[in-house]
């Protein structure tokens, strides 16, 4: 795009990111009109403050030049107070437990049926060989990711967890985790969907930390055309209940948005408050993840409008003044190749979980970033890219509050005094 208006030039190059050996990303608007004042004030109340008023946020979703810059600047301000001048990382390796769920999102790729010949539960052989790659490859995280309760849906599966002496996926879960820990020390992350308070009990003495992202608030998705018809553990009530239940038992929790799924950015607002709400409440929550809907070929939202990099910096900023310093904020670098280190201008403090070993299989079609560009990308932006484990430093050094005695032994010898791997022991 080109024809910069004069008058702007200054606001457009402030948004220009520079990488070394490509064209840089440059980010354009249409206005540059004086800032309100009033809103001005509300920006930095929320940097003094630790949270973003509501009614600042509502506006600050749509934000434009220059209001964004500040928008911008704010959020950078936060990030820097939380985390300094460094940005993280999980190494791991993604083991898809089993793709059978009883839910039918309209834009997951990841879920099959039991009659699709794509349709795999991994039998411990397989985790364990997945695991032991990964080991091999230098990773600390073991990604457990699975469908919601498929037993509940399908005779077939219920036959297949009860020839191995099971009668729920979370308990088939809990020994895979269980078995991986101790066979290959890699520590796991459990994302098994909505879970019940004897849910997480049972998982906490085999994982270092556990997640569901709230994806909305809205229950409009759940009508028929919505992204979320015919999902029963998509109900908003019934997710946030499963936070609460983490927070009760002090579990390390991720959670986090997917936005452009038939939400309005209100509903982004409120999904984003009603995460910061519980975080005040437990203090649980660790990282919260904003992660952008991509287009499929093979999912009934495949002609769905996709959110823009400027959809994804808005979003991220008003996630970092409304959540301050109590969380990480983070976004896949995969799903946007082309410009995710604009994502660092945004707040952003947490690439999430990169797998050397592993595709996502939430997005088989994307793929991770090296890891050596991750980090010549992310120090193009003056920042630091460090690994830590499946926990966050804060949970490690509060382990007795929040970890079981056999992790937290586990984590202990895993980190340097920070709580991050040594650097002598990063892998690039």
């Amino acid at each position: 795009m080109t024809g910069i208006p004069r008058k702007a030039a200054p606001y457009y190059e402030r948004l220009r990111v520079r990488r070394e050996g490509a064209r840089p990303v440059v980010i354009f608007f249409r206005t540059a009109n004086a800032v309100d004042p009033a809103m001005e004030r509300g920006i930095a109340d929320a940097v003094d403050r630790g949270c973003l008023d509501p009614a600042a946020a509502r506006r600050l979703i749509a934000a434009e030049a220059p209001l964004l810059l500040l928008l911008l600047e704010a959020a950078s301000l936060v990030r820097e107070r939380r985390s300094g001048r460094t940005i993280t990382y999980s190494r791991k390796v993604f083991l898809p437990l089993t793709n059978l769920c009883r839910d039918q999102c309209a834009y997951c790729t990841f879920v099959r049926r039991p009659s699709d010949p794509r349709a795999h539960t991994m039998t411990p052989e397989e985790v364990l060989a997945v695991a032991e790659a990964g080991r091999a490859a230098g990773c600390k995280e073991a990604l457990f990711s699975l469908g919601d309760k498929p037993e509940l849906r399908y005779a077939s599966y219920r036959q297949w967890l009860a020839a191995r002496g099971y009668s729920r996926t979370i308990e088939y879960l809990r020994d895979m985790c269980a078995l991986v820990l101790e066979q290959t020390g890699l520590l796991p992350h459990a994302n098994p969907g909505v879970m019940s308070e004897d849910d997480l009990a049972l998982l906490r003495p085999v994982t270092a930390s556990m997640g569901l992202m709230l994806e909305s608030t809205s229950e409009r998705l759940l009508e028929r055309g919505g992204a979320h018809r015919g999902c029963p553990d998509k109900v908003p009530a019934v997710r946030l209940a499963t936070l609460e239940a983490a927070g009760r038992l002090r579990v390390p929790f991720t959670t986090g948005i997917l936005i452009g799924i038939g939400e309005t950015l209100e509903e982004r607002v409120e999904a984003l408050y009603a995460i910061r709400e519980l975080q005040d409440r437990y203090g649980h929550i660790q990282e919260v993840i904003v992660q952008n809907f991509r287009r499929k070929p093979d999912i009934r939202m495949r002609d769905w409008p996709e959110p823009t990099l400027l959809d994804m910096l808005r979003t991220l900023a008003v996630a970092r003044l409304i959540l301050g310093t109590t969380t990480a904020v983070q976004a896949p670098p995969n799903l946007m190749p082309d410009g995710y280190e604009a994502y660092l201008l945004a707040g952003l403090d947490d690439w999430g979980g990169i797998s050397p070993v592993t595709r996502d299989y939430i997005n088989p079609e994307r793929a991770w970033p090296h890891l050596r560009e991750l980090k010549a990308r992310t120090e193009a932006s003056g920042l630091q890219l460090r690994e830590r484990l499946a926990v966050y430093p804060g949970f490690i050094r509060r382990g007795e509050e929040f970890l079981d005695p056999a992790i937290r032994n586990r984590v202990a010898a895993l980190v340097d005094p920070g709580g991050l791997v040594p650097r002598e022991k990063e892998l690039w």
